[in-house]
């Protein structure tokens, strides 16, 4: 049997984003968006069931078993992390693991737009991360709460499942707490939030009505608070907030966001061809008073059109973000293209320019 430590660590070592364990096939690494395969012997259903045992012990095994589903976090020796879904498929266990890097990012790191870390100065409001999953969402907030930390004296208290990045107090004083352990639910953490001297609040993710409630309140009664959505777009990520509320509640939540919402960062990953990695491309949309009507009006299809004029503000849309990042070398001209919003003007705008262009920055009009 191959120890499920030896695989991770394996993954470590190989620089990989995630490991997938599926019954009948060795394990399998993500690098770069790539699947490979280690070598290794094919992996048993009895092998599966060890792995996820040794991970959560008996008790939480046994209750997997009803659940079909289990989110966790689990450690190697050495300190690295990893965040953790074990699931059936086929009637079998399959295990995926997303490795957490052991350090906080920067933000400069990450080559987001300077308008992300100018986010981390608001007094309060909903500032929301979006993408698709492995988007990079959980690695945005993180950067956001550590240059929060090494800024200013806040008390910040996270909700998380699992709990990911491990932050140390700076000038900040940060609590983690981890759904499932530490309490039992988003909404349950939320209830309670509130009577914790929070300046700063951190939801893991606005997963269904209670959460999305709770958290558009905290924000509404004067806190800071971040979170994330799996919606790819502005446009959609506000009218996926309003979705989640029964009809009759859907003009309350349209004012109550259009009061809080402060920005949305919507991002997604492209693979890097100047060196190895990921870099990410984002739309970013700041609420604006004509963004504020926008939402409380119902004119959400009008945000497209803020976002394209507000440039100078630092709003951008995920096009003029890809243009950019080809512009600078850092990603492929054929998958700027077919990710784009309008490949046919985008395969345009980025048509092999003469010498004395060359070196200008590609523009999005």
């Amino acid at each position: 049997m191959v120890d499920v430590k030896t695989i991770l660590a394996v993954a470590v070592e190989n620089k990989a984003s995630d490991v997938h364990i599926n019954v009948g096939m060795p394990p399998v690494l993500r690098k770069n968006t790539e699947l490979m395969l280690m070598d290794a012997p094919q992996l048993s259903d009895e092998d599966a069931k060890q792995m996820v045992t040794d991970m959560v012990g008996s008790d939480r095994f046994k209750k997997f078993q009803q659940i079909r589903d289990l989110d966790f976090s689990t450690t190697l020796d050495d300190g690295h992390r990893f965040r953790v879904n074990a699931h059936y498929q086929r009637d079998s266990i399959a295990i995926s693991f997303r490795v957490i890097p052991n350090e906080i990012p920067l933000i400069d790191d990450l080559h987001l737009p300077e308008i992300v870390k100018e986010l981390t100065d608001l007094p309060r409001g909903l500032v929301l991360v979006t993408g698709h999953t492995g988007s990079g969402k959980s690695t945005t907030l993180a950067a956001m709460i550590g240059l929060i930390n090494s800024k200013y004296g806040k008390r910040i208290i996270t909700l998380e499942d699992p709990i990911e990045y491990l932050f140390e107090n700076d000038k900040s004083m940060i609590e983690q707490r981890e759904v499932g352990s530490d309490c039992p639910d988003f909404a349950t953490g939320l209830r309670h939030v509130l009577r914790q001297d929070p300046d700063i609040i951190m939801v893991g993710e606005m997963r269904d009505l209670e959460t999305t409630s709770f958290t558009v309140t905290a924000a509404e009664t004067g806190h800071l608070v971040f979170s994330t959505l799996h919606t790819i777009n502005a446009p959609q990520t506000v009218e996926r907030i309003i979705d989640i509320y029964p009809a009759n509640q859907q003009n309350q939540i349209r004012t109550m966001l259009a009061n809080t919402l402060q920005a949305v960062i919507c991002q997604t990953l492209f693979k890097r061809i100047d060196e190895p990695g990921m870099i990410p491309c984002a739309e970013i949309l700041l609420c604006t008073s004509a963004a504020r009507n926008c939402i409380r009006e119902n004119r959400i299809y009008e945000i497209p059109n803020i976002i394209e004029t507000s440039r100078r503000l630092g709003m951008q849309n995920l096009d003029h973000s890809i243009a950019e990042m080809y512009s600078k070398g850092y990603i492929d001209r054929e998958e700027a293209i077919a990710r784009s919003s309008n490949p046919g003007r985008m395969e345009k705008m980025l048509a092999p320019a003469s010498k004395s262009q060359a070196a200008q920055p590609v523009e999005v009009n």
